[in-house]
């Protein structure tokens, strides 16, 4: 393994924020299981004592006397913010003084890098485009993300978890959010740093980035696997296995949702439940096409003269 380009690689100004994220995004969700673990057991002392229920703050460290129960924005929470100000202030001129800016020369019409990657937090939506459409990858997705960002709000019916951490009062919604940010977004964009190179090729860690190299890859759409030909034919083809697996996802996604969360489910209309299947079979299907691809080499399940999916 070459460990100096290994460093090279993680040393350049462009990648020191992801190497921060690599970092800070297990301590922070390590820290906010900590403190979930330390509710829930709460939260189960409490189920069990009724009279414990109506004198207990509701924290999980111990009230003492001399304490006060509630804790005041002022001066409390404001303190320690202007601290965090300040600790930010100092990080970033450090940061400034000691890395460059990642600018280069001129743009050059005649000379294109290679590889030409976007800005970190541009990343995972360029690796996308492996294996959507470029339309699909940079309009459609990021359209849907942003939307059902906005949606969340309107659909999130369970009225626990406001105010403190909890993983038994918010299973579904944290193991949803965590699996959109870590594996469909995080781990995209560390794909697109540290393993793209010339070419967009696939490196592995440590492996040299050679310029020359040429993958002899072929790619298959999922009708030719199967032998299916003519126009209308691929198109019915595609359909039926793209409407199969949105299908398939759906109704595992509902049974589980009815079997684990029953409750979830009757305090959800119609339309927001259909809203949730939508965005939760939306998201496997990506990951479907990730593994298809990358495992399979298989580019699109839909192939039509219009789009392609």
């Amino acid at each position: 393994m070459d460990w100096h380009q290994v460093w090279e690689l993680v040393s350049l100004p462009d990648n020191v924020p992801i190497v921060l994220l690599l970092l800070m995004v297990p301590f922070y969700t390590w820290l906010a299981f900590r403190e979930a673990g330390r509710n829930d057991r709460l939260i189960a002392e409490l189920e069990r004592d009724p009279d414990m229920r109506k004198t207990h703050h509701r924290v999980p460290y111990p009230w003492k006397p001399g304490w006060p129960k509630t804790v005041h924005v002022w001066p409390h929470l404001l303190k320690r913010e202007f601290l965090a100000a300040i600790i930010v202030t100092v990080v970033m001129i450090v940061w400034s003084i000691c890395l460059d800016a990642p600018l280069e020369e001129p743009a050059n019409p005649s000379l294109t890098m290679n590889p030409s990657k976007a800005p970190w937090y541009f990343l995972g939506l360029q690796e996308l485009l492996v294996y959507f459409d470029p339309w699909i990858a940079g309009v459609v997705l990021p359209s849907i993300i942003l939307m059902g960002l906005m949606a969340i709000p309107y659909i999130d019916v369970n009225p626990l978890g406001n105010g403190y951490y909890t993983w038994k009062q918010r299973k579904f919604a944290i193991a949803t959010f965590l699996f959109g940010f870590l594996v469909l977004w995080v781990l995209l964009v560390i794909i697109g740093t540290f393993i793209r190179g010339p070419g967009w090729l696939w490196f592995n860690l440590g492996e040299t980035w050679d310029h020359h190299r040429v993958d002899h890859q072929v790619n298959y759409d999922l009708h030719e696997l199967f032998g299916v030909t003519g126009a209308w034919q691929v198109i019915a083809f595609g359909a039926a296995f793209v409407g199969g697996f949105c299908a398939i996802v759906g109704g595992i996604t509902h049974l589980w949702v009815v079997k684990c969360m029953p409750l979830m489910r009757k305090r959800m209309s119609l339309v927001q439940y259909a809203t949730m299947l939508q965005l939760w079979v939306l998201m496997m299907l990506v990951v479907a096409k990730i593994i298809a691809r990358l495992g399979f080499t298989v580019k699109n399940f839909l192939v039509t003269p219009w789009f392609n999916i």
